[in-house]
């Protein structure tokens, strides 16, 4: 009797591998802010799922939106559709009501409609956020820009954005932010603009309520960012080298590590009971069972919690 030769599970019956198929297949997806660290994470892991992804932010070639980082739009939406999926980068200044609203425009007549997620990632306020100055010292005019790029985009964004979703019966929205807990990030302004972006979800579920599209607010933890990883001096590939720089640096993930979690939440049947919740990654990883890109799954919540615990020692922690 001749031996029945084994065939891997994802291969077909001469062996060759088969590409398992993209969950998100023909899903049209909007990243707002995908110019760079979360949001390009967000979109690249979303293309690898198959979805289309519009790219939005400031920065496209030739016209950079920020002083000294070389990342655009354009080179995002290529990561998209070398990754299996579609991107467009489209340039929008997401504090301009009308650019926003040709943006959705677009869709509706590109897509026929058709909007399944809408990713909130707009930012723009690291040159603005006075770190360790206290708030009656802090620039007014940084300030309220900072408010301005960072929580007046966001409703600038999912007013027009929603009713796409509303239209079709179901969608998903997310509000990305920094931490989900009320402890203070240590920077007025910068906090405000965090806390508010989660309040939005929360506001933005309760107005949902009746309808299929889900709000919720989702943070990364300390994220191995372009700009961070340029900051200690390393790559992707070299940079526990720079943990004795900063300890906390250990417990750090990719941005593609959020955009895991979004294709998680993005295909998830029950996600209308996380509708007003704000997440972690670290939540969601043991929860649906996602790594990240190095195999690890960071838990930055607790390695935070840990790592102040062991800083203080028996003593202080007692």
């Amino acid at each position: 009797m001749a031996r029945r030769r084994h065939v891997p599970r994802n291969s077909d019956a001469r062996g060759r591998t088969r590409r398992p198929p993209s969950r998100l297949d023909g899903h049209v997806a909007v990243v707002a802010g995908a110019t760079r660290g979360a949001g390009r994470g967000i979109a690249v892991e979303l293309g690898a799922a198959g979805a289309i992804v519009y790219c939005t932010g400031r920065s496209v070639r030739g016209g950079p939106a920020v002083s000294g980082r070389p990342e655009t739009i354009e080179e995002t939406a290529e990561l998209v559709t070398a990754g299996g999926g579609a991107g467009i980068p489209v340039r929008v200044d997401h504090t301009v009501p009308r650019e926003v609203g040709r943006l959705f425009d677009r869709i509706r007549h590109e897509q026929h409609g058709r909007l399944d997620l809408l990713v909130n990632d707009v930012w723009g306020g690291d040159a603005l956020a006075e770190w360790g100055t206290p708030f009656w010292q802090v620039s007014l005019e940084k300030g309220l820009l900072l408010l301005k790029r960072a929580v007046d985009s966001h409703f600038i964004t999912g007013r027009p954005g929603v009713p796409l979703m509303i239209d079709r019966g179901r969608g998903l929205f997310i509000e990305v932010t920094d931490g989900t807990s009320a402890t203070y990030r240590g920077n007025l302004t910068y906090d405000l603009a965090k806390a508010s972006v989660i309040r939005l979800a929360y506001g933005m579920a309760r107005d949902l309520r009746g309808t299929e599209v889900t709000a919720l607010a989702l943070s990364p933890g300390f994220l191995r960012s372009e700009a961070v990883l340029d900051h200690f001096g390393v790559t992707e590939a070299t940079w526990r080298v720079a943990i004795p720089k900063d300890p906390y640096f250990a417990g750090s993930e990719t941005p593609r590590y959020i955009g895991r979690a979004v294709v998680a939440l993005a295909t998830d049947p029950g996600i209308a009971r996380k509708a007003g919740k704000a997440f972690g990654t670290w939540d969601l990883a043991p929860e649906f069972g996602f790594v990240d890109i190095d195999g690890a799954r960071p838990h930055w919540a607790r390695f935070y919690r840990e790592a102040r615990r062991a800083r203080r020692g028996p003593t202080q922690s007692s």
